[in-house]
């Protein structure tokens, strides 16, 4: 059953910005794969701005916002064998969400030069 849907839209600029003039922001609000995979890429900062997308849209689709106990480089997206991106918890924030029973968590992202989105599917 589908217990909440969340969307975000973010400028890339903004998230470029914030990256080059705070040397930790991206491992605060980044995992370390995330680093990894957006460093990989051409346009890197369209890949950082889908991710932390993902992220606010994931604590809409809780329904309570950003939550106690939880971490944003702890919300992970990254990517299944054929390319399809995954959510994952990990961490204190796996372990203080467990109580909500989330059996499945679905995202799709979306970014051009200016802009990223993604929205995410929670269901329990």
């Amino acid at each position: 059953m589908i217990e909440g849907v969340g969307i975000d839209l973010v400028e890339v600029e903004r998230i470029a910005g914030t990256i080059g003039r705070n040397s930790g922001f991206r491992e605060h609000v980044f995992s370390a794969a995330e680093i990894v995979y957006c460093e990989s890429k051409k346009n890197r900062f369209e890949h950082y701005a889908a991710r932390f997308a993902a992220k606010e849209a994931f604590f809409k689709a809780l329904g309570t916002g950003w939550a106690e106990g939880t971490q944003f480089n702890e919300v992970e997206t990254i990517h299944d064998e054929n390319g399809k991106p995954i959510m994952q918890l990990l961490g204190e924030t796996q372990k203080n969400l467990a109580f909500l029973n989330i059996i499945k968590i679905s995202v799709s992202l979306s970014h051009v030069k200016s802009m990223a989105t993604a929205i995410v599917i929670i269901e329990r």
